[in-house]
């Protein structure tokens, strides 16, 4: 066993100290500051009063910070910082552990579990991780529920010990335990302290809907995000009786294993107004008391959906630097559209084709209503769930055929459907985007392109690009995928955010599927290489 050290991942202190003195929102999440005389860790953003530089010490980990024996700051809430972008200088093993670990993996599972879904010996992992992070699986794993419990505590009227099993914790004895042991508080006293203008208090009505209560909780990003262009993608794909978009708001049914509800979402700096003195750089999202169970792996999967991972700063000047300045600044802070189910992603696009959505020949309400689980929400417009791989592997595509589905993609559902359901094929962000885009073009029905934007989507891959779709082309202005494949490459690696730009600019409101479109005769399609 590797002993773990408690010295924070070396970083700059002098980049780390100018951005601390600007306070700048866009180095959020990426570092955190101790103060060596509380033995406090806080955001850079932090509103508290500036520290000597002697008295400093910074991490790269919230993690990290609380193994140097600092405790969180009870007035930044390092919880609520935005968590890292997908590239960065963490190698890929150690981040996806992480990534899975924050999205609550080894809640109720063993480290072995983990190490058998990524391909790796226990061993391995724990060495991967206490290398590049300091910490072992379950330091990590612990801090994680911490301070998500810490942030419910602050943000919720709910019971301690709802609270305590939300976080992923197996029994109340368990969390007050580790909550004294770290924090040197107990919970209570967490509760008592000043709630924070950035979590407001959180059992509330939805608007207009009496008897319908949600919990609310905030995500926060890093400026700028362009909510109303991800939105509107959106609302353009929605499944009906699935998902919905109500003016600046996006809702949605939610199955998480046993765990179903409903999920609204956002944009604060759209919806607040007053004499703040800064611009609020998070969203509000209101869910289902019957989610919490599942509340970690829900709220993963919830900035995976809208990317709010992404660093748009560093995307958008690398993208203004290849020609793309005048998009840019259009439409700065533009995300990429992700989803909460992989499969999803397929269904929608295999349902509608060339058609798209609301058009006729539309069957997605057809096979929503015929096939998707109904669910009582109490909320007009949302009553279904997306019917799961495993029901679409055993209806098979005669029954999507007779549900007005051509042919050819209902096979094409139904044999993705049954891949997912035997394990063979998995749409987790930590796939690995080569082998799923090989997988998939191996199934008829799925062309190169086709398979490429489920890859961005499914897999939030940055760098996938369907060079051979022709509003691609249209908007770039060539006339094959060859010459686009060459000016792409000075948009590596965020070529996806790129191709949503140029959608974006294409005549006719494009969405996700104009990717469908048949190719123009004597293009020629991308590799696998290419594309993923």
């Amino acid at each position: 066993m590797i002993s773990i050290s408690s010295d924070p991942t070396p970083l700059d202190p002098a980049a780390c100290e100018r951005a601390l003195g600007a306070r700048d929102a866009r180095f959020d999440g990426l570092f955190f500051v101790g103060i060596t005389t509380t033995r406090i860790y806080c955001r850079p953003v932090c509103p508290a009063r500036v520290s000597y530089s002697s008295h400093r010490r910074f991490f790269d980990s919230a993690a990290s910070a609380e193994l140097a024996g600092f405790r969180p700051c009870l007035r930044c809430r390092p919880e609520l910082a935005p968590g890292r972008a997908q590239i960065d200088a963490v190698p890929r093993l150690a981040r996806v552990a992480a990534q899975c670990i924050e999205a609550g993996a080894l809640n109720g599972r063993g480290v072995a579990h983990l190490a058998a879904d990524l391909g790796v010996s226990e061993r391995h992992l724990r060495r991967a991780l206490e290398r590049e992070l300091g910490v072992s699986p379950l330091e990590l794993a612990q801090t994680h529920r911490l301070l998500l419990a810490k942030r419910l505590l602050a943000d919720t009227t709910l019971s301690v010990t709802r609270i305590a099993f939300a976080s992923g914790f197996q029994s109340l004895r368990r969390f007050n335990t580790a909550f004294r042991e770290r924090y040197r508080l107990s919970p209570s006293a967490v509760r008592r302290a000043p709630r924070s203008t950035q979590g407001p208090a959180t059992l509330r009505a939805l608007p207009a809907q009496p008897g319908v209560d949600l919990v609310r909780l905030t995500l926060a990003y890093r400026p700028p995000l362009a909510w109303d262009e991800l939105i509107g993608c959106f609302r353009r794909e929605a499944l009906p009786g699935v998902e919905l978009v109500d003016g600046g708001r996006y809702g949605r049914t939610v199955r998480l294993g046993e765990r179903v509800g409903v999920v609204f979402a956002s944009d604060a700096a759209s919806v607040e107004t007053g004499r703040s003195r800064s611009r609020p750089t998070h969203l509000n999202v209101d869910l289902s008391p019957s989610l919490l169970p599942a509340l970690m792996p829900l709220l993963a999967r919830l900035r995976q959906l809208f990317d709010l991972d992404a660093q748009p700063s560093v995307v958008d000047q690398h993208l203004e630097q290849g020609g793309l300045g005048p998009l840019v600044r259009r439409r700065p802070g533009l995300r990429l559209p992700g989803t909460l189910d992989g499969f999803e992603v397929c269904l929608r696009l295999l349902l509608r084709g060339e058609e798209g959505a609301g058009r006729p020949g539309d069957p997605a309400g057809r096979v929503i209503e015929a096939l998707g689980e109904p669910i009582a929400t109490g909320l007009p417009g949302l009553g279904r769930l997306t019917p799961t791989p495993e029901r679409i592997a055993d209806l098979g595509a005669a029954r999507l055929s007779a549900l007005g589905v051509p042919t050819l993609r209902a096979e094409a559902m139904t044999a993705v459907a049954r891949s997912m359901a035997a394990g063979t094929l998995r749409f987790e962000p930590h796939s690995d985007a080569t082998a799923t885009h090989r997988a998939l073009t191996a199934i008829d029905g799925i062309d190169e392109r086709l398979a490429t934007v489920i890859v961005m989507r499914a897999l939030s891959w940055p760098d996938a690009f369907p060079a051979s779709d022709p509003a691609l082309q249209r908007a770039a202005g060539t006339a094959a995928a060859t010459p686009l494949l060459r000016l792409a490459e000075q948009w590596r690696p965020w070529r996806a955010y790129a191709a949503h730009h140029l959608w974006l600019s294409d005549e006719g409101g494009p969405s996700l599927l104009a990717a469908t479109r048949r190719a123009p005769p004597g293009s020629v399609p991308p590799t696998a290489g290419d594309q993923a």
